[in-house]
């Protein structure tokens, strides 16, 4: 029979066409092979289990090579988009607190958030080395699914990878996202002014520091956890107090100290901190003591700094505190006219020290 002039649909080769399509397969090694990477069966078994399966939603069910969204629903939120990506590459890929999944999620999610955006959509590609475990690959996906359903973002699009034993350490994942900001919203490291105070949500370096007992090379007991969470829902939360905000960073690699040296250089203003005022765990402290580290340095990957007018710090500061994402926020400095490009600290003994850049790595893989 001619199949080429014969209707698909009634022919007996084709009479569960719908039921194929519509039948989710299953993944049934333990560990991840190169067949997954492949292109055929058991990468498509793989797609369909592990991420369609966990991400579950229409747009990436559909399995086209790019989502297709609305311009419409877009425009109905802003007047820009907001477009950022990022890679992970942490280890341990499991912490306390979180793991390298949820991780890819908030903080893409909050790069976002920084620039006054409403995060939407991500993609997300991973890149597997041999042998993973099929489990724990699964374990990651429900943890990106558990945080795009809190940050209220749908991850639409992705990639998968499969490399050589060797030639990756078990998973490395990058997502990219999209998001629209509001008409009225300019958020940028150029617009400090002297006066401005300086805010931040929260105790600084816990991200860094529970990775360094999560690597389990000190044997220390403690109960230090990331401080991993989404922070668009804070954001939102002050920009509907104060959408004249001066600037906002999430203060990741490089702690709070990189990103207010990038404010201070691109404002070319100065900003000055008391020490006092830095909310530091003891458990942070005793890891930085031990090991010579400064918390101002240590990644943080759920807290951001707030650049606001003195007249609206106590404001913005009261509307951090009654959110969970800020309850423990405070006004940790204020920016100055000079010197120029510079940040120095007040330091608990009445002298002043200059904050600068980090040189070198303090911790290294630890987002």
């Amino acid at each position: 029979m001619n199949l080429s002039s014969a209707n698909p649909t009634q022919h007996p080769l084709f009479a569960n066409v719908e039921q194929v399509r519509r039948h989710h397969t299953k993944v049934r090694d333990s560990n991840i092979t190169l067949a997954h990477g492949s292109g055929g069966k058991a990468m498509r078994d793989l797609i369909d289990d592990i991420f369609v399966g966990s991400f579950d939603n229409l747009m990436l069910a559909k399995l086209e090579d790019q989502a297709r969204i609305s311009l419409d629903s877009l425009i109905t939120l802003g007047d820009r988009l907001a477009f950022t990506t990022d890679s992970y590459v942490i280890d341990p890929i499991f912490f306390p607190g979180g793991n390298i999944g949820d991780l890819a999620v908030n903080g893409t999610v909050n790069d976002l958030a920084v620039g006054g955006a409403k995060p939407l959509y991500l993609s997300c590609a991973m890149i597997i080395e041999e042998g993973l475990p099929v489990k724990t690959l699964r374990q990651v996906a429900k943890s990106m699914k558990a945080a795009a359903d809190a940050a209220g973002v749908q991850i639409v699009t992705g990639d998968t990878k499969v490399v050589n034993r060797g030639s990756a350490d078990k998973l490395f994942i990058n997502t990219t996202g999209v998001g629209i900001i509001r008409e009225g919203i300019s958020i940028s490291a150029y617009n400090l002014q002297p006066g401005d105070a300086v805010l931040f949500n929260g105790y600084l370096g816990d991200h860094g520091a529970a990775i360094t007992v999560a690597r389990g090379e000190l044997e220390l007991d403690t109960t230090i956890t990331s401080d991993c969470q989404p922070l668009n829902s804070l954001v939102e939360t002050i920009l509907d107090i104060c959408p004249e905000i001066r600037a906002m960073r999430d203060a990741t690699r490089g702690g709070i100290a990189t990103v207010l040296n990038e404010f201070a250089l691109s404002s070319e203003v100065g900003i000055g901190l008391k020490e006092s005022y830095l909310p530091v765990r003891e458990e942070v402290k005793g890891v930085c003591e031990l090991l010579g580290l400064d918390p101002l340095y240590l990644a943080n990957e759920g807290k951001l700094v707030v650049i606001v007018p003195q007249l609206e710090a106590e404001k913005v500061l009261a509307a951090m505190k009654a959110h969970p994402a800020g309850e423990n926020a405070c006004i940790i400095g204020e920016v100055i006219d000079s010197p120029p490009g510079v940040v120095f600290m007040e330091t608990m003994f009445g002298t002043e020290r200059i904050v600068d850049l980090l040189v070198g790595d303090q911790l290294p893989r630890i987002c």
